[in-house]
């Protein structure tokens, strides 16, 4: 029997995501967090760089990595026992708590690295939960028709905290130094509080309450559980491969390879400034196509075409002769990859029981963020090898081949968004 309604289920299902109070309230409060990341970035970096040699701080900015990592997995088992709302408020809170001390200590005394690594570790550990819950709670706010609106909604936002985070925490930064950032940081992640706290958050279904109340006695029970069901999955199993195979071959060149690539052809840190403002409107603009469109018919199908399209763009950004080739290049690998990933990530959350969407959530978020990022050293040792020619095109086949398993995959090649 399929489940049955709660009376809190059906204002979220009936209004349209960009119409909707509870949903633009949830964008807003990722707008600031996401700024107040920016900011606080750019805070950790400028502070380490200060207090410290280059490959002190060089630490300082990657050590947050080890326990977003190590505790993806198990943040997603806490998100699908506590629940989005409760831990994307709680792991707001306990940020903004950290960086306003932090930034209270730098304004008193100056403590050295041990503060700033202190606080990357939190900030690490804290995204292990978080970042789940930000991928689970918009299935609460929400129908399963309007997902796919709700993440052009969310690349909206990702994009403007790109735009301003940077400029905002480098004013804030000339103005009073990095205290003065991190307690702008600070502010900023708290401006997301009371928008969190008065979401609306639709209960789960009767039989899904049934199944939480007889949960699995232990968290790795938990866990197991949640392992298991991506990995029996028709959809979900494919899709975090083809995830897992497009980041690969996309994140190396574009952080790495792309800034070797403008020292290597004379293109200068402007010429780079331009590339990536092509590839920041490309996705931006396919962030503002789902939002008014609200979805894309034959999803697996266009996201798996999308991207074995953008690896030939990754491809061609090694081979074009002119930076105006190289924006072109790389406008379309942002329309591309843009439209993929938003794809991709409608697909996980339309596609998951919402009773596991967490650990769904935690398993994407290690791929992207715990596996991907392994593909930037190795990038740039190949270039320095090989050229960067070599190293896009081998780049650009990786990526390719997470397009060719979305569509060798029946079930994934016709996956469907709701209507």
């Amino acid at each position: 029997m399929a489940p049955s309604l709660t009376a809190s289920d059906e204002p979220v299902v009936e209004r349209s995501a960009h119409r909707d109070g509870n949903v633009l309230r949830w964008v807003g409060a990722y707008t600031a967090s996401m700024v107040g990341d920016g900011v606080y970035y750019l805070a950790l970096s400028w502070a380490a760089v200060q207090q410290g040699t280059p490959a002190e701080a060089g630490v300082v900015m990657t050590v947050s990595a080890v326990p977003r990592a190590l505790l993806m997995l198990g943040g997603g088992v806490i998100v699908d026992r506590l629940g989005p709302r409760r831990v994307v408020i709680g792991s707001d809170a306990l940020r903004c708590a950290a960086v306003l001390a932090v930034a209270a200590l730098l304004f008193l005394v100056h403590p050295g690295l041990w503060l700033l690594a202190l606080l990357a570790l939190v900030f690490g550990a804290v995204d292990a939960v978080f970042l789940p819950a930000v991928g689970a709670l918009p299935a609460r706010l929400t129908g399963k028709g309007q997902l796919a609106r709700v993440q052009g909604m969310r690349g909206l936002a990702v994009r403007a905290a790109n735009v301003v985070g940077a400029p905002l925490g480098g004013l804030a930064v000339a103005t009073g130094g990095a205290a003065a950032a991190f307690a702008v940081a600070g502010l900023l992640i708290a401006v997301s509080l009371p928008l969190l706290v008065t979401l609306r958050v639709a209960k789960p279904p009767l039989d899904e309450a049934a199944d939480a109340a007889e949960r699995r006695p232990t968290p790795w029970r938990d866990l197991a559980d949640g392992l298991g069901y991506v990995r029996r999955h028709p959809v979900l199993a494919p899709l975090m491969l083809a995830i897992a195979l497009g980041d690969l071959g996309f994140v190396g060149p574009l952080n790495v390879g792309l800034t070797l690539l403008a020292d290597e052809r004379g293109w200068g840190a402007a010429g780079m400034g331009w590339i990536l403002a092509a590839f920041g409107a490309g996705a931006g603009a396919v962030s503002l196509l789902l939002a008014v469109r609200g979805r894309v018919p034959h999803a697996g199908l266009v996201a798996g075409a999308a991207i074995i399209a953008g690896s030939v763009a990754i491809g061609a950004l090694a081979h074009v002769p002119s930076v105006a080739g190289a924006v072109g290049a790389a406008l379309a690998v942002g329309l591309l990859a843009g439209l993929s990933g938003a794809l991709c990530g409608a697909l996980l959350q339309t596609q998951s029981d919402r009773a596991f969407l967490g650990r769904v959530s935690a398993v994407s978020g290690l791929v992207s963020l715990g596996l991907a990022p392994l593909s930037m050293p190795v990038s740039a040792a190949a270039v320095q090898l090989w050229g960067t020619g070599p190293v896009f095109v081998v780049s650009a086949a990786v990526c390719a081949l997470g397009g060719a398993v979305a569509l060798a995959v029946p079930a994934l090649r016709r996956a469907e968004l709701p209507g």
